[in-house]
């Protein structure tokens, strides 16, 4: 879907993005996270065609057109982190006018703000002034007008930055309602448990740098080396470490009174087919779980503790 290759972008000797490359599949929910001038917004505006590179490439899908361009533009759907609303406009008025201004027509534009308020829980504002709106209000109402001309890309910069904790919970299961229906998403955020919740893959961005990118789970064990399991047993604590030290791939790190934990490199499927050669072995389990990393100490550790 999003592919940037090479980019870079300079300010005289000040390097903001440094030769970044990066590939978003088509229907993936990406969290863009970094310490504060990173390089996350620069990018992100750069994709948008809202700055120029330096050098570079990128492409949406199999459009060839140049960022910036009118092609391009129609591809994405953009929240800034900051946006402005003007005074005297109802929340129709608000779709009606940025419908306008991708040459729609005034039937397809009303059908659309009805589905996308629906959408975002507004559908009871569509007569109010749109600055009488919370601020919650406005950043869904913001979705829903980056919606209206249906983009393959949506980009959110910030998207639940100075929300209630009840408006970031909204946030967050609208975003995860549009993914669910397939809906290609970026989301530039500080708030890390959130994006640990409901990404499916990130990229952590340091000094204008990719530091790395992928699915949170494949990054969490390639850096630790494998996935941290803990066995619970019955019985037959012998046999069981016997059994585990044996197995390729995995490392028992210690073995407690009825607990032993291990570290194995393998799949899921490949776990869950070692969990069953223990029963099969006589081996009662009382239980077992997987030891679950953090977004947080993943970006601490890869970005030498940076605060954000």
């Amino acid at each position: 879907m999003l592919y940037i290759n090479d980019l870079t972008k300079k300010y005289g000797t000040f390097t903001a993005v440094n030769h970044l490359s990066l590939h978003i599949p088509e229907g993936d929910l990406f969290g863009f996270v970094g310490p504060n001038g990173a390089g996350k917004t620069t990018t992100i505006r750069i994709v948008c065609g809202l700055l120029r590179a330096s050098s570079g490439q990128v492409q949406i899908g199999s459009t060839a057109a140049p960022v910036g361009s009118r092609e391009m533009k129609r591809l994405i759907g953009y929240v800034p982190d900051f946006f402005g609303v003007y005074d005297n406009l109802k929340v129709r008025e608000y779709m009606d006018l940025y419908g306008s201004m991708y040459g729609m027509h005034s039937r397809d534009i009303a059908k659309l703000t009805d589905d996308l308020l629906e959408l975002v829980n507004l559908s009871d504002k569509k007569e109010v002034y749109v600055d009488t709106l919370s601020r919650g209000m406005k950043q869904r109402l913001c979705v829903a007008r980056a919606l209206l001309h249906n983009p393959k890309l949506l980009i959110l910069d910030e998207p639940s930055s100075g929300l209630d904790p009840r408006a970031r919970v909204e946030m967050k299961e609208l975003l995860m309602n549009l993914h669910s229906m397939g809906k290609t998403i970026v989301i530039s955020s500080h708030i890390l448990s959130e994006l640990s919740e409901m990404c499916t893959s990130i990229g952590i961005m340091n000094s204008g740098q990719l530091i790395t990118a992928g699915r949170i789970e494949d990054i969490m064990q390639q850096l630790s080396g494998g996935k941290r399991i803990h066995i619970r047993l019955a019985s037959e604590m012998e046999t069981a470490v016997r059994i585990l030290k044996e197995q390729a791939g995995t490392i028992v790190e210690s073995v407690r009174e009825n607990e032993i934990i291990i570290t194995n490199q393998g799949s899921d499927e490949q776990i869950s087919a070692l969990i069953g050669y223990l029963i099969q072995n006589h081996v009662i389990l009382t239980g077992f779980y997987r030891e679950e990393g953090s977004l947080e100490s993943l970006f601490m550790q890869l970005t030498g503790g940076e605060e954000q």
